[in-house]
This record gives C-alpha cells, sequence and structure tokens, in this order.
C-alpha cells in the first residue's frame, strides 16, 4: 500500500463500510513488518492456489468449477499483480465470448424470422 493510500485510511476521509476501514487499516499497519508480510502473502498464496486447485479438479463435475477457479485467481489478485493481470485477461475473454454468443444468438433468432415470414 502506497503512504497515500495509508494516509487516506488513517485520516478517514472516504466514509465507506467500517469492517473496509478496518481492513485497510490492518494492511497498512501490515506494510511497515516485512517478516509479517511475506507471512501473510505466503498464506494468500496457499489459500488462493487451494481455491484454484479444488476448482481445477471440479471442472469436469457438475457444479460451479470454474466459477471457483475464478474465485481463486481473486484471491491470488488481492496480493500479485500477475494474478491480477490474468484475471483481467480472464475476464476480457469471457465479456468476449459472451458477446460472441448474444451476436449468434441474435443473428439465428433474425434468420429464423426471415424462414418464418415465407
Amino acid at each position: 500500500m502506497t503512504i497515500a493510500a495509508a494516509r487516506k485510511v488513517r485520516d478517514d476521509s472516504t466514509p465507506r463500510h467500517p469492517l473496509i476501514r478496518w481492513l485497510s487499516s490492518t494492511r497498512a499497519r501490515l506494510e511497515h513488518y516485512p517478516r509479517t508480510r511475506f507471512v501473510y502473502r505466503a498464506i494468500v498464496a496457499v489459500i488462493g492456489v487451494a481455491i484454484v486447485l479444488v476448482g481445477v479438479v471440479l471442472i469436469p463435475l457438475p457444479g460451479p468449477g470454474w466459477l471457483i477457479v475464478f474465485l481463486g485467481f481473486a484471491v491470488l489478485g488481492t496480493e500479485f499483480a500477475a494474478a491480477r493481470r490474468f484475471n483481467a485477461f480472464l475476464k476480457r475473454i469471457v465479456h468476449r465470448t459472451a458477446a460472441r454468443w448474444r451476436l449468434y444468438r441474435a443473428r439465428r433468432r433474425a434468420a429464423n424470422r426471415t424462414n418464418v415470414a415465407r
């Protein structure tokens, strides 16, 4: 966390939920202790990787396998820039695929309407 962000949390200049303020101030205090920060990042890494692995195992099974994988990357993205970038990449791919699917369905619906009208 940058010094400006820590100052913003300390000054409490933005009205937010108390839980978010507490988490932000805890994170700002954590930045002052390198060993504790390393342990925190290691714990986040282990939890995030575990969630991703559970999601990968659940992909072929019925249920929210991909959703759990994305959740694991979101957890990893809270601490690691590479995971944030990968999450942004996945989000772009999902949005593009959804847009293509909507366009395909709209074209198909329009084609069916013209065939029915004949």
